[in-house]
């Protein structure tokens, strides 16, 4: 049981729906007085998870209707440390670049869930960097962020201590958080929601397609949906994209004609798309990934890149297959040889099991009440 206080509920960008977001929805669900502190919040988006009446953006407005978080790092830092969370007993922030640098001072008392320190601030650098640097001002571009970025890891490393408490998404994230802030943490895994685990059966002979692969992502370029895309033009698999984000013309422009995109869909479609696959790919290098979780749940297999957190969910060879290069034709050796018939459906889903909302809910309170009772 919970200590009666007063909650602040910290998640860094509100502008769509991730992995990051469901874990924000269930901490909203299990504190639903708590207000929701964002640096940006994009109301169309995200109003049926997040109402505006429950969230309190920050002073930075978006500059013509654009949500690109990079148009407005300089900012981020000086507006997280601007809220006052003087009212509040205990502040719970999800971060993946900023949402650690809050101020409390001690009071309230800041526990931190960890999804990675920000990949673009250390390991994930010159990958962006080279990014930038292409097209019209691509020079520019590249000098502007290397400055940024330079600037902004130093905060990132001096904030580093200020909350009380950090809980790690996965292994590789302790690892991360040891490496670059110095500090130690708990590891606490994203929760697969209970809605996954519900019994489905294949709708396979209703659809145009049948026999496809599927893909669930925010579409940004770091998902390296290309990869999937590149490979199944080449194969010529059909391949369906679940999604949204500003990555998408690029990606349509590359996709070919077994390649189809469905932007975002709600539960109930989502769930027949992922029972009904012949397994669901997994590109990019992920902190950890609920994805995976959500497409075994549903009895169906993932092809994976051997990296990240789908190490520490599936089972090579049980519940899916990894690909070792982060190349389309690593992965095109995968899929010319996948049967998902080899695959148990039951496997899959006792696989999920592991990962359940009860027991993240139940190590998020042991978390607080811990903290609490420490508090001076």
């Amino acid at each position: 049981m919970l200590l009666p206080m007063k909650i602040a509920l910290v998640h860094e960008l509100l502008t769509m729906r991730g992995g990051a977001e469901r874990v924000l929805r269930i901490l909203a669900e299990m504190f639903p007085e708590a207000p929701i502190y964002t640096l940006l919040y994009d109301e169309k988006k995200l109003s049926d998870w997040f109402p505006k009446e429950r969230v309190r953006t920050s002073t930075i407005r978006p500059l013509l209707g654009s949500y690109n978080h990079h148009l407005y790092l300089r900012q981020f830092p000086r507006a997280v440390e601007a809220w006052d969370f003087s009212e509040f007993d205990l502040v719970i922030s999800t971060s993946s670049a900023f949402a650690h640098g809050i101020i409390t001072n001690g009071k309230p008392k800041h526990l931190c869930f960890v999804h990675s320190p920000a990949r673009y601030l250390w390991d994930r650098t010159h990958d962006v960097l080279r990014e930038a640097s292409k097209g019209m001002f691509g020079f520019l571009k590249k000098h502007y962020l290397s400055h940024i970025f330079h600037k902004l890891r130093i905060w990132d490393s001096e904030t580093a201590d200020r909350p009380d408490k950090l809980l790690a998404a996965s292994k590789i994230v302790k690892r991360r958080i040891e490496l670059y802030w110095r500090r130690e943490s708990d590891v606490v895994y994203p929760p697969i929601d209970n809605f996954w685990l519900q019994e489905r059966k294949p709708i396979n002979d209703q659809m145009q397609n049948p026999h496809y692969f599927l893909i669930v992502s925010s579409l940004v370029r770091y998902k390296r949906i290309d990869l999937a895309i590149e490979a199944c033009n080449a194969l010529k698999l059909h391949l369906k994209i679940i999604g949204e984000g500003p990555d998408a013309e690029r990606l349509k422009k590359l996709a070919g004609p077994t390649i189809e995109f469905y932007g975002w869909r709600q539960n109930d479609e989502l769930a027949d798309l992922y029972t009904s696959a012949q397994a669901t790919i997994f590109p990019g290098d992920e902190d950890f990934g609920l994805v995976p979780l959500e497409s075994m749940a549903c009895g169906t297999p993932v092809i994976a890149y051997r990296s990240g957190g789908a190490l520490e969910t599936m089972v090579e060879h049980v519940t899916g297959e990894f690909f070792d290069d982060s190349t389309a034709e690593s992965l095109q050796k995968v899929l010319t040889t996948f049967d998902g018939k080899k695959y148990s459906r039951n496997a899959c889903r006792e696989q999920s099991k592991k990962f359940s909302r009860e027991e993240f809910e139940k190590k998020i309170k042991d978390a607080v009440n811990t903290l609490m009772k420490n508090r001076g």
